[in-house]
């Protein structure tokens, strides 16, 4: 399926948020994620169903100053 992943287009086999993360190698309790402008809290992500053309973001913090 065809996503916008942090602004830019990406075909990745997921059906859920939670499969995408894991797909594109994202691990860690410490992630921000947000679809389509909606927040997804950690909790929900294995059961926050992904469509065609979803736009998602994925922020991890950055340390410095």
């Amino acid at each position: 399926m065809t996503f916008i992943i942090n602004g830019e287009e990406q075909d990745v086999a997921a059906a859920t948020l939670a499969d995408l993360l894991l797909a594109l190698d994202y691990e860690g309790d410490w992630l921000a994620t947000a679809v389509n402008g909606e927040l997804v809290h950690r909790e929900e992500r294995a059961a926050f169903p992904l469509g065609a053309r979803d736009r998602i973001e994925i922020l991890s913090p950055m340390q410095g100053g």
